[in-house]
């Protein structure tokens, strides 16, 4: 039985990262759709640079919400930090890979600040504090996004130990998502965000 819960916990998480709010965002605001403009990236950076600050406003709180929801879902069902830390993957995967996208979505940043809120709020309030820091100091929202990945899995190891695997494999799967960020940052052509 607790198997039968924590699949049908991993296959709401995955659904429930699927759903890309960024096109709904720009659609119920009547902002270009993010898939075709700018970096076609469904999320709230490409959607504040194409389409300003509320539609981004909505991508990033409803992207967040889907993230956290399936994770305080299963802790709500009294499951075991590592099946909360396996449906946070999902939802974050489901996101990056949408089943209702053609399997085509964005980077995970949001998602997973919405499932680590639910999962270990200290080190995501860390996360939270060394994007900000970086953001203010280079103005390059990958620098910030792959410099709070990169303190995941330390923040976590000092305020919430049980989670360290988790960050670690966030940390990786975002190294991985930002390629073309990190190539982009090597040549100098990542630009200051405006």
């Amino acid at each position: 039985m607790e198997m039968l819960q924590t699949l049908i916990l991993c296959l709401l998480g995955y659904l429930s990262g699927s759903v890309l709010f960024a096109p709904l965002a720009c659609q119920l605001l009547n902002a270009p759709p993010p898939h075709l403009y700018g970096s076609r990236n469904p999320g709230a950076t490409n959607v504040y640079r194409i389409a300003g600050p509320g539609p981004a406003l909505l991508t990033l709180l409803g992207d967040a919400f889907k993230g956290w929801l399936p994770v305080a879902l299963a802790q709500a069902l009294g499951s075991s930090t590592t099946v909360q830390a396996v449906v946070a993957l999902c939802a974050i995967t489901g996101h990056m890979l949408p089943l209702f996208s053609r399997f085509r979505g964005g980077k995970g940043v949001a998602t997973t600040l919405g499932a680590g809120l639910a999962l270990a709020p200290g080190t995501i309030m860390v996360l939270v504090l060394v994007w900000l820091v970086v953001l203010k100091r280079y103005r390059i929202v990958a620098l910030a996004s792959l410099a709070a990945a990169a303190a995941g899995p330390l923040a976590a190891l000092w305020l919430n130990p049980e989670t360290f695997g988790v960050f670690l494999i966030i940390m990786l799967i975002l190294l991985v998502r930002h390629r073309d960020n990190l190539v982009r940052l090597a040549e100098g052509r990542e630009f200051p965000f405006n």
